[in-house]
């Protein structure tokens, strides 16, 4: 399974400088004037991971296969962008598909860089991009309600579904994200509710853009959308577009030696990914040998059979077993052989909960 993560923002706030940055691709532009990027863009890309490079060098696999992230950037939100203004709300159709929003919000100063709404307030900006994805979501479950009270009309399961949906419509008009409505258990209404992709029930990762002098502390600006994030539960990742630029072409080393500069540890592609991580419930597990090293991301709470499934529908069909290292152990150990000799290689049945960092093999009957 892939992370999707879409990036929304308004005009000028660093969105597409940040998607240049994360995945290493000009096909963004960034310019300073509105709805420079026109088309959505999508990229790929590999999860850094140092456990990963870790077995990689003891294994000394063929390949090396890092988890991916599919980043989609869209063209930037203005009020009204959901009753037309600007380019409209066309392009949030292309994020209905991804698990996370990430909402970047401006928290720099610089009188060289225009704010579509004539000064920098990142509180404003979240209402402003949170109220065109909530009215784009009453537009969907207007649309899919009329369709569902057509069908009520011979139909118990239709008509009680377009009840259900009638109270979501209310309950979005009230100015609640849909992550808030309790869902029903009605599979006419739960089939509605997934195909609307609904963008307000999406988890959400608030993203400060802060300038270089703010890149490893932030500023007030960055702290008051990181306290709205505690606030509401959400994920929180501060990072520096223009620096993350910056690290671009540099070698790892160079880039390591750059961050350390100014007091940062990590990029702020590793941290907006953890942070989805977390905010998602994911997390990774390994598989190890002389072919390939390869993580594998899954929910936690998932068992061994589900974990398998990820590799192949046919693993988790046909489960029968599977050998597990814990990643410390592995690493601890020669080989495999010594993790088998030493007692640390387990063998799990089908109700094993995997754990973040295995490394597994599983056996299984086609």
């Amino acid at each position: 399974m892939s992370l999707s993560i879409g990036i929304v923002g308004l005009p000028n706030v660093g969105k597409s400088t940040l998607f240049n940055a994360l995945t290493k691709a000009q096909n963004a532009q960034a310019a300073n004037y509105p709805f420079c990027t026109i088309e959505p863009n999508k990229a790929t890309v590999a999860v850094p991971d140092a456990r990963v490079d870790a077995l990689t060098a003891k294994a000394r696999p063929r390949k090396t296969i890092y988890a991916s992230v599919d980043f989609i950037d869209i063209a930037g939100l203005v009020r009204g962008a959901s009753k037309g203004e600007g380019l409209g709300n066309q392009f949030l159709g292309n994020i209905r598909e991804c698990a996370a929003i990430v909402e970047v919000v401006r928290c720099f100063e610089d009188e060289n860089v225009t704010h579509v709404d004539g000064d920098v307030n990142p509180l404003r900006d979240v209402e402003t991009i949170e109220l065109e994805l909530l009215l784009a979501d009453v537009q969907g479950a207007e649309k899919r309600l009329e369709k569902l009270q057509k069908l009520a009309k011979g139909s118990k399961e239709a008509k009680a579904a377009a009840e259900h949906m009638q109270q979501l419509l209310a309950h979005l008009n009230e100015g609640k994200a849909a992550r808030d409505f309790p869902l029903p258990e009605n599979e006419g209404f739960l089939a509605a509710w997934r195909e609307l992709g609904l963008l307000t029930a999406k988890p959400v990762i608030y993203c400060a853009n802060v300038d270089e002098g703010a890149a490893a502390q932030g500023n007030a600006l960055a702290q008051e959308v990181e306290a709205l994030a505690k606030a509401r539960g959400a994920g929180f990742a501060r990072i520096c577009a223009r620096l993350e630029e910056e690290l671009q072409g540099l070698d790892p080393a160079e880039q390591a030696e750059m961050l350390a500069s100014y007091g940062i540890e990590e990029s702020g592609l590793a941290r907006i990914i953890h942070t989805g991580y977390a905010t998602l419930g994911l997390c990774s597990y390994f598989t190890a040998g002389p072919d390939e090293v390869r993580a594998w991301t899954i929910h936690k709470g998932w068992k061994a059979p589900q974990a398998a499934g990820v590799i192949h529908t046919d693993f988790e069909r046909g489960f029968i077993r599977a050998e597990v290292i814990a990643y410390d152990d592995y690493m601890s150990h020669e080989s495999e052989a010594a993790c088998r000799a030493a007692g640390v290689l387990r063998v799990e049945g089908k109700d094993y909960v995997v754990q973040d960092g295995d490394v597994m093999h599983f056996l299984f009957n086609v």
